[in-house]
C-alpha cells in the first residue's frame, strides 16, 4: 500500500490534466497499519454480518479509510446501517430504501420529466407564479429569469388575481420545488469541476437528480447552495444512485439546520454563536480582538462550517477530514436514533452509552458522554474552526486591523492544513473548553 499510495489516490479521484495546477496539494496517503484497508474492513465482520465498529473506529481515527471502501464505510459512519445488523437485514433495508427512492424519483419525474433522463437544466422552467417558461431549448433570457426567481418565496405569493388556485397552476410546494431546479443545475456545473468524474454529463445529472429529489422530499429545507458540495462525494463514492441519496440524506440529518434560511437569520448562525462562546472561554484575548474588529459574530467562519472545509482542503483531504470527524463523533445509537421517531431520538442517543457501549463511541463523542456535555450546535467541526483560529492567534492579534485581514489570514490556510493534526488540535481544545465550562 505504501509504495503505490499516490497512484491509488490519483486513480480514484482523477484530476483533469488542465486543472492540475489549480488544486491544493494532496496530503492524504493510505498508510499500511494505520489506514482502514479493504482487508481490515472485511475482517471486521462476523460470519453473519455483525460489524466490530470499535475496531473500525480505532483504525479510521488513526489513518482514515482507503479509497476503495470509503462509500460503504461512510454508510455506517453516517448511520445508514446498524453495526449490530446482519448481512441479510442490511440487504433487506437497502432494497426497501432503493424502492423508496425510486418512488420519490418517479414522483419528481412526473413534475419534471428531465429527471432521470441523464440530462439536467440550468434555466428556469417556471415563473414565480408557476407558469411554464416557454421553449426552454431557445431560452436565452436566463439572466432575467434568474432575477425573477430571486423574489420572495412563492409561498408568500398569490397564485392568481382571483384569489383561487388556477387548475393550470401547480400547488405552492410544486412551484417552490420547480423554482429550485435550475439553481441546482447551475451549482452542479460548478461542483468539483477539476475532477474527471464530472466531465461526464451523466455523472453531473446523477448529482442533479439526487439533489432535486432531496429538495422535494425535504420541503422544509429544500435546496440551498452548498448542499452540492456535501452531496458530490457520495455520488462519486457510491455507484448506486439510491444508496448515494440515502447516504447524503443521513449526512444532511447532521447538517440540515445549517441550511435553514429565514428573512432574519441563517441556520449556521447557531454554530457561529457556539464558536464565539468557545473562543471567548479558551482565548478571551483573541475573542475581544475579533469583537473590536466587529467580527464578534464570527461570520468570517461561515463557509468553513457550511460546507465542512471543502474550500480549505483538496478534494481528497476534505474526504479524509470528514471521515475522521464522523469517526470521532460516532455514537453507537446513531442508527436507532434516526430510525425512531424524533420524539424518542433524544432518549436513544444518550441511552446505552456505559461500559462496552462507551468504547464504541468515537473520541469526541466519548468525552461528551463522560462529561454529560450537550449542545446540539457544538459539533467537532465547530471545535475544528476554533482550533484553526487559536493556532492563528498571534497573526490575528498582530496583523488583523480589520475583518478583511481576518479573512486574508484564514485564506492562507487553504491547502496548508493537515486533517489529522487539525482534528487532534480540535480534540485538545474540546477538552480544554469542557474543563473551563465545568469550573464555571
Amino acid at each position: 500500500m505504501k509504495n503505490s499510495a499516490n497512484g491509488e489516490v490519483d486513480s480514484f479521484y482523477a484530476i483533469r490534466p488542465e486543472c492540475q495546477s489549480d488544486v491544493p496539494k494532496i496530503r492524504f496517503k493510505p498508510r499500511a497499519g494505520k489506514t482502514l484497508s479493504a482487508r481490515r474492513w472485511h475482517a471486521a465482520f462476523s460470519q453473519d454480518g455483525h460489524l466490530d465498529i470499535e475496531k473500525v473506529l480505532r483504525r479510521i481515527q488513526r489513518g482514515g479509510v482507503h479509497p476503495s471502501i470509503k462509500g460503504v464505510v461512510w454508510e455506517f459512519l453516517l448511520g445508514c446501517f446498524d453495526p449490530n445488523s446482519t448481512f441479510d437485514e442490511r440487504n433487506e433495508l437497502r432494497q426497501q430504501r432503493r424502492q423508496q427512492y425510486g418512488a420519490l424519483k418517479a414522483e419528481c419525474q412526473k413534475m419534471a420529466p428531465v429527471i432521470g433522463s441523464g440530462k439536467f437544466i440550468t434555466t428556469p422552467i417556471v415563473t414565480v407564479d408557476g407558469r411554464p417558461v416557454q421553449d426552454l431549448s431557445t431560452n436565452d433570457n436566463s439572466q432575467d429569469d434568474n432575477r425573477a426567481t430571486s423574489t420572495p418565496s412563492p409561498l408568500d405569493s398569490p397564485l392568481d388575481d382571483g384569489g383561487h388556485v388556477d387548475d393550470a397552476v401547480p400547488d405552492k410546494k410544486v412551484i417552490q420545488w420547480k423554482l429550485m431546479l435550475h439553481q441546482i443545475g447551475l451549482d452542479v456545473v460548478r461542483t468539483d469541476r477539476t475532477l474527471v468524474f464530472y466531465e461526464s454529463e451523466a455523472n453531473q445529472a446523477k448529482l442533479w437528480d439526487v439533489l432535486a429529489v432531496y429538495a422535494w422530499m425535504d420541503n422544509d429545507i429544500g435546496y440551498c447552495q452548498g448542499m452540492n458540495d456535501i452531496c458530490s462525494p457520495m455520488v462519486i463514492l457510491i455507484e448506486n444512485e439510491a444508496d448515494a441519496f440515502w447516504c447524503f440524506e443521513r449526512a444532511m440529518r447532521r447538517l440540515r439546520e445549517n441550511f435553514r434560511v429565514s428573512t432574519n437569520s441563517i441556520g449556521v448562525q447557531s454554530q457561529l454563536g457556539t464558536l464565539s462562546e468557545i473562543i471567548k472561554a479558551v482565548d478571551p484575548q483573541l475573542h475581544q480582538h475579533l469583537e473590536d474588529l466587529d467580527g464578534g459574530e464570527y461570520l468570517f467562519a461561515f463557509r468553513m462550517l457550511m460546507v465542512l472545509f471543502r474550500r480549505e482542503f483538496s478534494f481528497v483531504d476534505a474526504l479524509y477530514l470528514w471521515e475522521l470527524m464522523w469517526a470521532m463523533e460516532y455514537n453507537p445509537n446513531i442508527f436507532s436514533s434516526y430510525e425512531e421517531s424524533s420524539a424518542s431520538a433524544d432518549k436513544s442517543s444518550t441511552q446505552n452509552t456505559n461500559g462496552k457501549m462507551l468504547k464504541k463511541c468515537g473520541k469526541f463523542e466519548r468525552k461528551n458522554v463522560k462529561t454529560g456535555y450537550k449542545n446540539q450546535h457544538s459539533s467537532l467541526a465547530v471545535f475544528l474552526v476554533a482550533s484553526v483560529l487559536a493556532t492563528k492567534n498571534k497573526r490575528f492579534l498582530k496583523e488583523a486591523k480589520g475583518l478583511d485581514d481576518v479573512v486574508k489570514i484564514l485564506g492562507d490556510i487553504t491547502g496548508n492544513l493537515d486533517a489529522k493534526k487539525a482534528c487532534n488540535e480540535a480534540l485538545k481544545l474540546h477538552k480544554k473548553y469542557l474543563s473551563k465550562a465545568k469550573k464555571s
